[in-house]
């Protein structure tokens, strides 16, 4: 009867230990980031004065590295990239890392469906923004409806831009005048006489330099907020964040 006694105890005491322990558990990872990093690493990044400007400067030698390979050039990848993309904000690109708004066609890889000239339509989904740059080149090379477009110069990007029109790439009316002034406002140009002529390029200069918190182990808004000064709202606010969850490596502005 004793030995009984005990043992019901004891296996009270460990199911009540065992039922601490659980919601502690959550609680911490809903607070706190786990992994085997342990070291804090601080590091600054440009801030640009707005979203074109810092597209261009990700992309511009991914725009160059197209054009070498496949003389298309670089400033009507970059604008179509930025118009079509808005600027890598828009929906198809965050979503799917689609910035030229290929539609599935025959496409066997991943899908994503997005409202457009109908609703819900079919687009093409990438792993990373480099292959949507990549498929853009091939897009236009393997369909003969763009062959007159390689009939161009280069650096013309006037006639690129009409041209892309004319074979049935966009609907809008506009969508060369638009093409034009991108280029023009941003002097995207200058990265097709690079190409052609090995022109220096004028460097798109960024607003400031911010400080960057690279999350590591243990960290929480919180405890980020206390060290930098700033509030979390302010610093969820700065982030975009959503909830208080954090992930490890992910970068932090702390300006």
């Amino acid at each position: 009867m004793k030995k009984n006694f005990i043992s019901v105890i004891v296996l009270l005491l460990l199911f009540s230990c065992g039922t601490k322990k659980g919601p502690l558990k959550e609680l911490e990872k809903e607070k706190t980031v786990r992994n085997n990093t342990s070291k804090n690493i601080v590091k600054t990044k440009p801030q640009y004065k707005n979203a074109t400007e810092a597209y261009i400067a990700e992309f511009s030698q991914v725009a160059i590295d197209e054009m070498r390979r496949y003389n298309i050039p670089a400033s009507i990848t970059l604008a179509q990239g930025i118009l079509e993309s808005a600027s890598g904000q828009g929906r198809l690109a965050t979503k799917a890392n689609n910035h030229f708004g290929i539609k599935c066609h025959k496409w066997k890889g991943s899908k994503i469906y997005h409202d457009d000239d109908e609703l819900q339509e079919c687009f093409r989904k990438y792993n990373f923004a480099g292959e949507s740059f990549r498929d853009h080149s091939e897009f236009l090379t393997s369909r003969s409806r763009y062959d007159n477009l390689f009939k161009l110069k280069p650096n013309d990007y006037k006639a690129w831009a009409k041209g892309l029109k004319a074979a049935g790439y966009a609907t809008d009316k506009k969508y060369p005048d638009k093409l034009i002034g991108l280029i023009e406002r941003y002097k995207l140009y200058e990265y097709d006489t690079f190409v052609l002529k090995g022109t220096p390029v004028s460097a798109i200069k960024p607003a400031e330099i911010v400080n960057v918190h690279v999350v590591k182990k243990g960290d929480t808004l919180y405890s980020i907020s206390k060290r930098y000064k700033i509030s979390v709202t302010n610093l969820k606010k700065l982030n975009n964040l959503e909830d208080n969850i954090l992930q490890i490596g992910q970068e932090l502005t702390v300006k």
